[in-house]
């Protein structure tokens, strides 16, 4: 059983003891706080929230629990039922609602969920505002009203076409060059609401081939959610049996986008903001931002259209934070997350999808030939387990001194440039490990430099 608090909310597996899962009692204390903390930033009683959730099994026992819970807060809800977490984001600006709950643990296995906490701009919490949220929480600081003055509850099914429509008529989506492509493309939705929501996109889109796996919205999760190659062999298969231009996958909420090519490879997680945004820039020049972790491909073909590439901290909010600062034209992370702030600022798979099948229109290649015009780096991902005493700030002074007239960031941990990559490692909020990540020219590269720092670390 496993229950993690954070400043984007919680979320936990489902059952078990109170405190130590995602039981019945931490769902309502958290709705509450999260109620309550509204009620004092907009500094009255009446208001409206955006409830939405995707298709995991735990998902309507949850969606009950919190949306009775913002009810006897006196908040009125509107439930959008299922729905992706960029659907939500957008119905909550939408709606000029006060807020919105994202019922979804995202990429975790189907055991889990989660409330994630939108503000009245559709977007995730600041740290600042998250913590105000787990003190109310903590302190069950709440104020239930009486029977007669709970709040409204309206059924609103109608945001995922108007989702679709907002995507269409951003003006980099080219649905005549797409229609005239006459792609086939395959989907893989995880059997969560992305099965509702992208054959209804590809349709709109032009897409009159579409070759659908796991798409029924029924939470039997057909294997590991999260949208990465060793979870992804089935659909791969998919792509060549059916000879289709290239297939899509999704995680449960819709918010990470994977690809692959018509042979049946992947794209690349990291590459799907690449490709997007060297689209992006070809038309509307502007800077561009993803967080630390993510590959230096899009430094590259950043500088190459003559504009300026930023870095964050890992973390959608901090990805955000540092897009509105520099005024980014595209960004997100190296998972997938593509954030097109003509849209919203929000990981939006849907509006990756049209873009990327604009781009792949317009350049008249195959998948795997649009993917050879990208720098080539690859990344390796390690975690190391920490002994009780560790001294985290004595492991980044020593990787200093190793590494001394190196670029270093330390915004997240500590993040250091080499000559053909970086590495980076960083200490887990949850667990007690340290995940160092490295990234070169090559594999060898890439496993060499993350081995090295993982030696020294174990030497101290």
């Amino acid at each position: 059983m496993a229950l993690i608090k954070s400043i984007s909310g919680i979320r936990g597996t489902i059952g078990g003891k109170p405190g130590e899962s995602l039981s019945p009692v931490d769902i309502v204390k958290f709705a509450s706080a999260f109620g309550t903390w509204l009620q004092k930033r907009h500094n009255k009683v009446e208001l409206n929230v955006i409830v939405g959730r995707d298709a995991r099994k735990s998902g309507g026992m949850v969606n009950s629990l919190v949306i009775t819970s913002l009810r006897s807060l006196g908040i009125s809800v509107t439930d959008l039922g299922l729905a992706s977490t960029p659907t939500v984001e957008l119905a909550v600006s939408g709606t000029k609602a006060d807020g919105g709950i994202i019922i979804t643990a995202s990429h975790n296995p189907a055991e889990w969920n989660a409330l994630k906490l939108l503000n009245e701009d559709g977007e995730f919490l600041s740290s600042d505002d998250g913590m105000k949220v787990l003190e109310i929480a903590d302190s069950e600081d709440f104020n239930f009203v009486s029977g007669n003055l709970t709040g409204s509850l309206v059924l609103d099914d109608t945001w995922d076409k108007k989702h679709i429509d907002l995507v269409l008529a951003l003006n980099l989506v080219d649905v005549k060059e797409i229609k005239e492509a006459g792609f086939t493309v395959a989907i893989d939705c995880i059997n969560s609401v992305g099965g509702i929501i992208l054959p209804q996109l590809l349709r709109s889109l032009g897409v009159e081939n579409i070759i659908e796996l796991n798409t029924n919205p029924d939470g039997n999760f057909a294997h590991n959610p999260e949208p990465i190659p060793e979870n992804l062999t089935a659909i791969s298969e998919f792509v060549v049996k059916g000879k289709a231009d290239l297939g899509f996958v999704v995680d449960p909420d819709v918010d990470r986008l994977a690809i692959v090519c018509e042979t049946g490879a992947m794209f690349g997680e990291e590459y799907t903001l690449v490709a997007i945004s060297d689209y992006i820039l070809k038309h509307t020049p502007g800077s561009t931002v993803s967080n630390l972790s993510s590959t230096r491909s899009l430094s590259d073909i950043t500088v190459k259209h003559g504009c300026k590439y930023y870095s964050a901290s890992v973390g959608e909010v901090n990805v955000v934070e540092e897009m509105k600062k520099r005024g980014a034209v595209i960004g997100g992370e190296g998972n997938g997350g593509v954030i097109y702030p003509e849209l919203h600022y929000g990981r939006d798979a849907l509006a990756g999808i049209a873009l990327f099948l604009s781009h792949l229109a317009k350049s008249k290649m195959k998948c795997t030939s649009l993917r050879q015009l990208y720098p080539q780096y690859v990344i390796a991902k390690k975690k190391l387990t920490l002994a009780p005493n560790s001294d985290f700030t004595l492991i980044v002074n020593t990787l200093k001194t190793h590494f001394k007239g190196h670029q270093t960031d330390e915004r997240d941990g500590l993040w250091i440039g080499h000559e053909n990559g970086w590495v980076q490692i960083r200490k887990s909020n949850t667990e007690p490990i340290i995940r160092i990540y490295a990234e070169g020219r090559t594999t060898q590269e890439a496993e060499d430099l993350a081995g090295g720092v993982i030696q020294i670390v174990k030497n101290l």
